[in-house]
């Protein structure tokens, strides 16, 4: 599944235990995104000097760009616990209650996911976001009676990939909401080098510079592949990691100088071969390489569109110039433009 590809931003199976040693622990520790966590180190002062809950909080953005470390991070910066759990797994209105009723004061609520949450369960929560209350059905027919129960102030803190898909009810009720984007080779180089130092890897300088430049904006595939590639370190060239032992690492992984994996570049052929460059379709698309039209939106687009590669238009999807450079294509008429794009 694409999902299970390497340089997919969602978590694979084994991350988990890899991924919370690397967290980091507060916002000084915490790369990139800038204006966002300069915006919540003011939120979090404010509600911390008046010993207040914070406002509830919105990431949206790219699978793997650091979501779930920063609601993390809001906690320890806040001095309170954080209860994790996701959309999906909210399935009765008795889960929500449970998961609201526990919370302490003050303590942050993570959801995952939350665009999955579902419709009946969303409705429940507005008043707990709003009010500090739910207000539960008991019963069924003409005996059926409401039933408010006070929760202690507390923290929403959200998480989606599909902003898109989130009711306007339930994005109003956020006080804060920031978009999480892709990172920067220099951002990357320093996050991949702070983890090898965490991980007791010997990662020299151009080694990190490789590993960050085919890591697609994304600090989960950037830690991921350095897990890799130390293995092939260990194993070919005395646990060093240099450029010359990332690019053979990577070569063997077929991992490109872009990031691109197999799954990539047959999307973008597909596109090429098959449909002439496009415009396509995103079902026709889904349907030519076999892939679920929401995993194309979710994990191959953003990336793609973000470095130029793939664009969007009313008719579908189009290719631009700088795919069939990188994959060695001649566009069709190479001295004019091609639909506006070349």
């Amino acid at each position: 599944m694409s999902e299970q590809r390497l340089v997919s931003g969602k978590p694979l199976d084994d991350d988990a235990g890899f991924e919370q040693s690397l967290r980091p622990q507060n916002l000084d520790e915490y790369v990139g995104q800038s204006q966002v966590v300069a915006n919540l180190r003011v939120a979090i002062e404010a509600a911390r000097s008046r010993g207040e809950a914070l406002d509830h909080v919105l990431f949206f953005g790219p699978p793997g760009v650091g979501k779930t470390s920063l609601a993390h991070v809001i906690a320890a910066e806040l001095g309170v616990s954080l209860k994790a759990t996701s959309g999906p797994v909210i399935e009765r209105a008795g889960d929500l209650a449970a998961i609201l009723t526990a919370l302490e004061a003050r303590e942050i609520l993570f959801v995952d996911e939350i665009h999955r949450l579902d419709a009946k369960i969303e409705e429940i929560l507005y008043p707990a976001l709003e009010d500090c209350a739910l207000d539960l059905i008991i019963g069924t027919g003409p005996g059926a009676r409401t039933m408010r129960i006070p929760l202690k102030p507390f923290t929403l803190v959200a998480a989606t990939t599909r902003a898109g898909l989130l009711t306007g009810p339930l994005r109003g009720r956020f006080g804060i909401v920031h978009r999480l984007d892709f990172y920067t080779p220099d951002e990357l180089e320093f996050i991949v080098a702070r983890s090898a130092r965490i991980l007791g890897v010997h990662l020299d300088p151009d080694g990190a510079r490789v590993l960050a430049q085919r890591s697609r904006g994304t600090p989960r595939i950037a830690n991921r592949l350095l897990r890799r590639v130390r293995d092939y370190a260990q194993v070919r060239a005395d646990g060093v990691i240099t450029a010359d032992v990332a690019h053979a690492a990577l070569a063997m992984l077929d991992i490109d100088e872009r990031g691109f994996d197999e799954t990539d570049r047959r999307l973008l052929l597909t596109i090429i071969d098959k449909f002439g460059g496009g415009p396509v379709g995103l079902g026709t698309l889904a349907a030519a390489i076999s892939e679920d039209a929401d995993a194309i939106e979710e994990i191959f687009e953003p990336y793609l569109l973000q470095i130029g590669f793939l664009d969007r238009t009313q008719r579908g999807r189009v290719v631009t110039r700088h795919a069939y450079e990188h994959l060695g294509r001649v566009p069709p008429g190479a001295s004019g433009t091609q639909r506006g794009l070349f």
